[in-house]
């Protein structure tokens, strides 16, 4: 069971790392998510963050077994890379600050 699940990992994070590249060099973003996301860019900078701490946390966390020293702590690094990459990607949800011409008094 355990070569499914690295294979299942393996090909999500691939994917969604597909993705990221996909929304960063073209601004391309999936169709289902393309009405929400305001900045695609930042989205495929999230997706990208997203990736890199997904993976750190499966490898080198649950995936490889009881997690030793070192190893373990930089797994849980993954997963708050991963939370904030999610969090980057919320953000390229949400409209920008727009400039607001200041008061002068006359």
């Amino acid at each position: 069971m355990h070569i499914y699940l690295v294979v299942a990992g393996t090909l999500v994070m691939s994917l969604m790392g597909a993705l990221g590249i996909a929304a960063l060099t073209t601004g391309w973003v999936i169709p289902w998510r393309r009405s929400k996301v305001l900045r695609p860019r930042l989205w495929g900078y999230g997706a990208l963050m997203c990736v890199v701490g997904g993976s750190l946390f499966m490898f080198l966390g649950p995936f490889s077994g009881p997690p030793i020293g070192v190893r373990g702590g930089v797994a849980w690094c993954g997963w708050v890379a991963f939370m904030a990459g999610l969090g980057v990607q919320y953000l390229a949800e949400r409209p920008g600050r727009t400039p607001r011409p200041t008061k002068t008094a006359v």
